[in-house]
């Protein structure tokens, strides 16, 4: 679904990991399950939760600007946004390619209504099984959501359909490493994804022939203990719990890539 990494109790799980002296270190695993994803993105105040630590990497690159300029490269027509979230990409991308259709669509009704708020054709909708035509896009843009999907390749083969013979996918998910060491602090473990840094090209080219990968070093700053611990609780109320506290602000690295796929 949105622009950021996702999951509460009921989308991500704990597995064991590893035993040390004291305690079983859990690992947190992205789910997949339709119900687990829909009830975390009835509305959008884990994605803002989320999204409000995120900074660029220590030479001020984003995420967002490296997708939004291999995206305006494509010079696109049609532009299709998958998982838009609260749309604020999507409006970002129609500021910046005005000869282009943007069209967007997403599971959650609420925020497909906040990205339809910002002018954007926006519909509710399911990326294996989108509602339109072969071939009817320049580019398909997919930031933080393809480990969410519960058929992967159903939804990627569902993209490549729908996508011109030369067109492109564009798409951002984060690393095994992403935020590690504030998970393994709180007695966690990475996150591990079906689409990753490590995992999201062996992925992309069972549908494309081309894939190219970007990897920033992102950097999540929280002001003090309490942003932190409500920032674990969008994943897990008993891990943002366990966080042990400290004082002042405190920066931890995240691990990102952009995919493009043709």
């Amino acid at each position: 679904m949105p622009d950021a990494e996702k999951a509460p109790p009921v989308e991500a799980h704990q597995v064991p990991f590893r035993e040390d002296s004291h305690r079983i270190v859990t690992g947190m695993v992205l789910s997949n399950d339709p119900a687990g994803v829909r009830a975390q993105y009835a509305n959008e105040a884990r994605l803002s939760t989320r999204s409000s630590v995120w900074r660029g990497t220590r030479d001020g690159r984003q995420p967002q600007d490296v997708a939004a300029d291999a995206i305006a490269r494509a010079r696109p027509q049609r532009l299709l946004e998958v998982g838009c979230g609260t749309g604020a990409f999507a409006e970002r991308l129609a500021t910046e390619n005005c000869n282009a259709v943007v069209v967007a669509i997403d599971r959650s009704p609420r925020l497909v209504e906040l990205t339809a708020a910002r002018g954007i054709d926006a519909h509710v909708a399911d990326v294996m099984a989108l509602p339109f035509a072969d071939a009817g896009f320049d580019v398909v843009v997919a930031m933080w959501m393809l480990y969410h999907v519960p058929d992967l390749h159903q939804g990627l083969a569902e993209i490549r359909r729908v996508l011109r013979p030369n067109g492109a996918l564009v798409a951002a998910t984060n690393g095994d490493e992403h935020l590690t060491e504030l998970l393994t602090e709180a007695g966690g473990a990475p996150l591990i994804t079906q689409f990753s840094t490590e995992n999201g090209s062996e992925a992309l080219h069972r549908h494309f022939d081309h894939v190219s990968q970007t990897e920033l070093a992102t950097q999540a700053v929280f002001c003090d203990h309490a942003q932190a611990s409500a920032y674990l609780a969008t994943f897990d109320d008993t891990l943002a719990a366990s966080l042990p506290h400290f004082d002042g602000p405190r920066e931890y690295a995240g691990a990102t890539s952009v995919f493009v796929a043709r």
